[in-house]
């Protein structure tokens, strides 16, 4: 009976010949030894430094004498056959003038009795094999096991339980969209969670994970689906990207601002790009301080270069051709603003050769590369929440947030670049779960090059579609957003707001949650901030988001800026916004928050009465009287 069809090792049969085989190169040596053709022992050997230099006769032959050292017990006392792919060995015994290492050798090999054959490197393939690089030899194949638990849930779970007992009973359930596969539960391609932890923990990794980039809900949820399917998930996956910590402290706010003056578009990928600096980043170790923004209209890859705000044009267009070109080619046009680095005789004359026509924007009209500033906001959320508490090292962490950028779905053309570009998802590391998906017919796999041309077509039309709805809604306003008294709000921190030098762009832009007093105006709104914080604790309504989450979670104190806006000793108080008591060991004493004239309400500040009756001793002596009158809780500033 065959138990094996692979070669097995097969025990010595001393009544038979043996046969050696060896070959050498300069990383190691192998040889087998065998007997009718079957592998009796197999001998590898690495070479160090000394010896990996050896001629390739010297490799050859220092082969043969370890071999025969290593197989002395077998081979000392009787006739064995040596097969050598090196022909200038079979002439061993006939050499006249011998250096001191071959005299060594040849002298060793007098102790055996042998006839040595040539054999081919072709035939020679095992002991060619053991001469190579081990490493060559191992594949890793890194598998996630998280997943093996959820076989053992579906019968009993919630969600899934009636559709796990048809799929037993009929192969699949009434709907036919429901499938087991290895003893997993299938929707269509998309593997059934049932209820439990690994939701959570699914969400948390394709939205914060290592290869993710603290998107928004539609992109989380979109990454989310693609792979996994269980009731109601879009629902949990918007709450959970709402309550992130992260998303709401790190990351600016955006508003609609100007008309979209949209550029042509493109027919095809990397053949029209956008290009532009984010500036003023701290400055890092190996002293970057800015990236150099590459965007691809069509499929809207971007690339993230790092470079120095003192990089001249002949550096920029080194770092485009090694890190552009040198991947997609010569674009035909590229759009910038009027930046000193484009606008150089050095650009022109190098794009000129090259027969690329310059397209620059219009002076007054930022909004037609709004492309790459739409590009250039989301790298700066993705640093802010990848970087944390490490500003300094967000150079490191730049192929993380390309890969996360180019690995989400974009909202115009409803794919990922990724998909667009090469006409299939990119794997992700919770790809690497060790199942094989149930066998479907697929565009990717049957016609892969029409698939992609099929995909690029789409997004063209999409693109299409998408300018018009954009230039149609340009001028349309968002909705108004009120808050009440006693909401908690997450506020965000302007530049003006901070210490003087402590700003950065990498820098938390919100902080909260901070209760809401009371509306002021129109679009003001008084926060309760804590006595510790220098600056107004007035904000406009546009700098204010709902806090998602625990109405008990506390402020970090720590991270709080203190920067208080600066005065001058002429600066005229124009009314008293709030007052409020504060108690010290000393007692209680009173503090006033005050609007100052040809200052905007964000620049309200508390002062203390001394200062009150230093500046304005008429509106001190009125402040019995303006309390009084009215609702006491509605100061002046609120009506």
């Amino acid at each position: 009976m065959k138990m094996s069809q692979a070669p097995i090792l097969s025990l010595p049969d001393f009544e038979k010949v043996f046969e050696v085989d060896c070959d050498a190169s300069h990383v190691g040596i192998g040889a087998v030894l065998s007997q009718e053709g079957k592998p009796v022992a197999y001998f590898s050997e690495k070479l160090n430094d000394v010896r990996s230099r050896y001629s390739t006769y010297d490799l050859e032959f220092y082969a043969i004498v370890q071999a025969l050292k290593f197989w002395r017990c077998y081979l000392i006392q009787r006739e064995f056959v040596l097969n050598t792919d090196h022909e200038a060995l079979r002439f061993l015994g006939s050499q006249k003038n011998l250096n001191k290492r071959h005299a060594k050798w040849v002298s060793f090999l007098q102790e055996y009795s042998f006839h040595i054959k040539h054999k081919t490197g072709v035939l020679n393939k095992v002991a060619d094999a053991l001469s190579r690089r081990s490493h060559l030899l191992i594949t890793v194949y890194p598998t996630i096991t998280s997943f093996e638990f959820l076989k053992d849930t579906y019968a009993s779970d919630s969600d899934f339980k009636d559709i796990w007992e048809a799929c037993l009973n009929l192969g699949t359930d009434p709907s036919g969209q429901f499938v087991i596969h290895q003893g997993f539960l299938f929707k269509g391609s998309r593997l059934c969670i049932s209820n439990n932890s690994l939701r959570e923990q699914l969400v948390q990794e394709l939205h914060g994970g290592g290869l993710s980039g603290h998107f928004g809900q539609g992109k989380t949820i979109a990454m989310v689906e693609e792979k996994y399917f269980w009731p109601h998930m879009r629902k949990q996956i918007a709450k959970f990207v709402k309550q992130c910590k992260i998303c709401q402290a790190f990351k600016g706010t955006s508003q609609n601002s100007g008309l979209y003056t949209p550029l042509p578009i493109p027919n095809k990928p990397w053949e029209d790009i956008s290009m532009d600096f984010i500036l003023g980043l701290p400055v890092t170790i190996r002293k970057h301080d800015s990236v150099f923004v590459v965007v691809d209209r069509f499929s809207k890859m971007a690339h993230f270069i790092p470079c120095k705000k003192t990089s001249d044009a002949s550096h920029v267009a080194d770092l485009f051709f090694k890190e552009i070109v040198r991947l997609h080619g010569i674009p035909r046009t590229f759009t910038s603003d009027r930046d000193t680095r484009f606008l150089s005789h050095f650009w022109r004359t190098l794009w000129a050769k090259l027969g690329t026509s310059l397209q620059f924007s219009s002076a007054y009209h930022p909004q037609t590369d709004g492309q790459t500033e739409v590009v250039n906001r989301s790298l700066g959320n993705l640093l802010r929440c990848l970087a944390g508490e490490k500003p300094f090292q967000w150079d490191l962490i730049l192929p993380q947030a390309e890969f996360a950028y180019n690995n989400s779905v974009n909202r115009t053309t409803g794919k990922t670049p990724f998909e667009i570009l090469y006409g299939q998802s990119i794997p992700h590391i919770l790809d690497r779960n060790g199942l094989s998906l149930p066998n479907k017919v697929s565009a990717e796999a049957l016609e892969t090059f029409d698939h992609i041309k099929s995909v690029q077509q789409q997004v063209l039309e999409k693109l299409r579609i998408a300018n018009v709805k954009y230039k149609t809604a340009a001028d349309k306003h968002r909705r108004e957003v009120v808050f009440k008294e006693g909401d908690m709000v997450m506020a965000y921190f302007r530049r003006q707001r901070f210490p003087v030098g402590t700003f950065g762009k990498l820098s938390r832009k919100k902080f909260g949650p901070f209760r809401i007093l009371r509306k002021l105006g129109t679009n003001a709104y008084l926060l309760d901030l804590p006595n510790t914080v220098g600056t107004s604790p007035i904000f406009n309504v546009s700098d204010l988001s709902l806090y998602e989450g625990n109405t008990g979670d506390s402020v970090d104190l720590e991270t709080l800026p203190l920067s208080t806006p600066s005065l001058n000793q002429d600066d005229l108080i124009e009314e008293i916004v709030d007052i409020k008591t504060t108690k010290t060991r000393h007692g209680e004493h009173q503090k006033f928050l005050v609007k100052w004239s040809n200052r905007p309400l964000i620049d309200c500040t508390w002062i203390d009465a001394a200062e009150l009756q230093k500046r304005n001793l008429e509106l001190y002596k009125r402040v019995a009287e303006i309390f009084s009158s009215g609702d006491e809780n509605s100061p002046p500033g609120g009506n």
